[in-house]
C-alpha cells in the first residue's frame, strides 16, 4: 500500500494494562457515572470519579468532557467523557462516536481551566493538553453492543489530516498521534477488534483523500494515480481506463460530461476498474455474493451550461465522494481478506466544467445500452456518469455468482434535505425481494452510522418517460431536485430504465439485484470534516461478517 498513506496513520493498540505509564492520558467514555464506579475492572478509577461526580453532579447527564487530576493514573490525567442520555426512546450508539471525538478533540471540555497546568483556557482537549499517548477505554452497554468500536472510531475519524498537509513537507502537521491504545472491556483482546480498526482507519483515510481533497489535486488522471500506487503489489486488481476515444466509444453519456474538460489533459476522464475475489469459504454461515459497486467521481460540479451560482457551486469537490467511498471499502477489503465474496468497483472519475464543448441541454445521446437520452439538465451529470458502466456491470453480472449491483452518489439535494446525514437506500424489486435495506439499515443502527430506506414505486420509473419521440428516456427535468416531487426517487429509477436492468426484474429468468444509494451530502457538506458515509455501514454489513 501507499508509504504516504501508511505514514499518516496513527498506531493502534490493544492495551495489556490499564496502569502502564506509557500511556500520558487515560479517557473513559461512559453512560452512567455509577456504572462506571461499579465496573471491577475501573475499580482503580472509582475514588477519583466517585469524588469528582459529588462535586459535579451534572457530570452524567449532558455530552461533556472533563479532566480529573488524580494519582491514581501514572499521567495524572484521567479523562472522562459523558455520553449524556442513553435511555431515551431516540438515542442512539452514536452518543459513544461523538463522545469519541469529544474526548480527543475536547470540544465540550466546560469546565476543564480549572483542571490544566497554567490556567490553560477554554475548551481544550486531550490533545490540547498535550497528550501524546491516550488510552481509552469505554464503559460497555447492553444495549449497544459496539459501543467501544464506534467510540473508537469517532477518535479515529477526528486523527485524519488532510491530504495536501501532509504532502506539504510540514512534518510537524503530518500527524495528530502517533499512538493511541485502547483497552475493551466487554470484547476479547485477540487482535481481531485492532485489525477491524487498522482497517477501517486507512479505508476512511483513502475515501477522505480522495472526497476531500481539492479539484486539482484528484483530478480524474490523479486520482487513478493515487489508486493505482495505493494498492500496487495487494490484493486488489486494477485497470484504468484512460483513451478518450475509448471511453467516447464504450461510455457515450460519460464522455458527454467530460467533453469540455477534455481539453485540459490533467482534467481528462478517468474509469477506475477495481476487483476482489476470495472464493474461500467463511466461517460464519454465509452465501457467497458478487458485489457490483459504481460510484460517481465528479471531481468538481459546475452544473455545467446549467450553471451553479449563487454560491451553490462552493463544496462540488466532494461530489466525487460515491467513488470515494468506493476505494475506501476496496481498502478495508484487502486489508481484512474476507471469504466467500467478489467485488468489482467502477470509479467513474469526470469534471463537469462549462466552456465552449460542453454538454447542453436538449442534446440526445445514445447510451451504451442502446437507450436514446434527452437532456433536460446539465447539473444532473451523476446519473449520466455512471449510466454506462452500470450497463456494464448489469453485462456481465448474469455470468456472476448471486451478483448484486449498486450505485453510490451524491446525487442530490433532495435527498440531503429530506433525510441529512443519512444515506437513501433504495432497491428495485428483486433487491427488496430479500429485504436488503431492512437489514443494511439494522446493521447501520448497530454500528452507529444509520442509513434510511427510499422505496422505488412505479411513478418514480415512469417519471422518466420521454416527452419526445426521438428519446427513450429523459434524463431529468429542467429544474432542481429540491424543486421536484420525490426528487431523489426518480434518478434511481432512472438508472434502472437506462441501464435496462427493470428487463431483469422478479418476472425475467435472471433477476438481478440492485440497490441506489444516494448519498446527497451523507458525510457532511463542505467545509465540515466528513465523516465517510456510508462506508462503515457497508463494511460492517458485507466485510466483517466474512472474518
Amino acid at each position: 500500500m501507499s508509504a504516504s498513506v501508511i505514514k499518516s496513520l496513527t498506531r493502534l493498540g490493544l492495551a495489556e494494562k490499564l496502569h502502564d505509564p506509557i500511556h500520558d492520558g487515560v479517557i473513559i467514555i461512559g453512560h452512567c457515572i455509577k456504572e462506571v464506579l461499579n465496573h471491577p475492572a475501573l475499580s482503580s478509577f472509582s475514588s477519583a470519579i466517585e469524588s469528582y461526580a459529588n462535586l459535579h453532579q451534572g457530570v452524567s447527564n449532558t455530552c461533556s468532557v472533563v479532566l480529573i487530576p488524580t494519582d491514581a493514573v501514572p499521567s495524572k490525567r484521567l479523562i472522562y467523557a459523558s455520553v449524556g442520555s442513553v435511555s431515551k426512546d431516540f438515542d442512539d450508539v452514536r452518543r459513544y462516536l461523538d463522545a469519541g471525538k469529544a474526548a480527543l478533540k475536547g470540544k465540550d471540555f466546560d469546565d476543564v481551566r480549572r483542571y490544566l497546568d497554567a490556567g490553560k483556557a477554554a475548551l481544550k482537549g486531550a490533545l490540547e493538553m498535550g497528550v501524546k499517548f491516550p488510552l481509552l477505554i469505554t464503559l460497555p452497554i447492553g444495549r449497544f453492543p459496539h459501543a467501544e468500536f464506534v467510540a473508537a472510531m469517532g477518535g479515529i475519524n477526528f486523527l485524519y489530516v488532510p491530504l495536501n498537509i501532509r504532502e506539504s513537507g510540514e512534518n510537524h502537521r503530518r500527524i495528530k498521534l502517533e499512538n493511541f491504545n485502547l483497552f475493551p472491556l466487554s470484547q476479547k483482546n485477540d487482535g481481531r477488534l485492532l485489525k477491524q480498526l487498522e482497517a477501517i482507519q486507512t479505508s476512511f483515510t483513502v475515501t477522505r483523500d480522495i472526497g476531500e481533497s481539492d479539484p486539482i489535486r484528484m483530478a480524474p488522471p490523479r486520482v487513478a494515480e493515487y489508486v493505482k500506487q495505493f494498492f500496487e503489489g495487494t490484493a486488489i486488481k486494477v485497470h484504468v481506463e484512460s483513451d478518450p476515444e475509448i471511453i467516447k466509444r464504450e461510455y457515450p453519456l460519460m464522455a458527454a460530461v467530460n467533453r469540455c474538460a477534455n481539453v485540459v489533459e490533467s482534467h481528462q476522464a478517468r474509469l477506475i476498474w477495481l476487483e476482489y475475489e476470495n472464493t474461500e469459504t467463511p466461517e460464519r454461515p454465509v452465501d457467497f455474493e458478487t458485489l457490483m459497486l459504481v460510484g460517481k467521481g465528479v471531481t468538481i460540479d459546475t452544473g455545467g451550461t446549467d450553471l451553479k451560482i449563487g454560491g451553490s457551486m462552493f463544496g462540488m469537490a466532494r461530489d466525487k465522494y460515491g467513488a470515494a467511498v468506493l476505494a475506501g471499502f476496496f481498502s478495508a477489503l484487502n486489508i481484512l481478506r474476507p471469504k466467500g465474496i467478489k467485488v468489482i468497483g467502477a470509479m467513474a472519475m469526470v469534471r463537469n466544467s462549462i466552456g465552449a464543448d460542453a454538454y447542453t441541454c436538449d442534446e440526445i445521446i445514445t447510451a451504451r445500452s442502446g437507450k436514446r437520452i434527452h437532456i433536460y439538465n446539465t447539473d444532473a451529470e451523476g446519473r449520466i456518469t455512471m449510466l454506462d458502466p452500470l450497463t456494464k456491470m448489469r453485462e456481465i453480472a448474469i455470468k456472476e455468482k448471486n451478483p448484486h449491483l449498486m450505485t453510490l452518489a451524491t446525487l442530490t439535494g433532495h435527498a440531503y434535505l429530506t433525510y441529512g446525514t443519512y444515506a437513501a437506500v433504495m432497491d428495485n424489486g428483486p433487491a427488496r425481494a430479500q429485504h436488503y435495506a431492512q437489514k443494511l439499515q439494522a446493521t447501520g443502527d448497530e454500528i452507529g452510522q444509520p442509513v434510511e430506506i427510499s422505496r422505488l414505486h412505479a411513478e418514480d420509473l415512469e417519471f422518466n418517460n420521454s416527452e419526445i419521440e426521438g428519446a427513450d428516456l429523459k434524463q431529468g427535468l429542467n429544474k432542481a431536485s429540491v424543486q421536484t416531487l420525490r426528487g431523489h426517487f426518480s434518478p434511481g429509477g432512472f438508472l434502472i430504465r437506462g441501464s435496462r436492468i427493470d428487463e431483469y426484474g422478479l418476472d425475467s429468468e435472471n433477476p438481478l439485484k440492485y440497490t441506489h444509494f444516494d448519498m446527497g451530502s451523507a458525510m457532511n457538506p463542505a467545509p465540515l470534516p466528513s465523516f465517510p458515509n456510508p462506508l462503515l455501514t457497508l463494511i460492517a454489513h458485507h466485510i466483517l461478517p466474512r472474518v
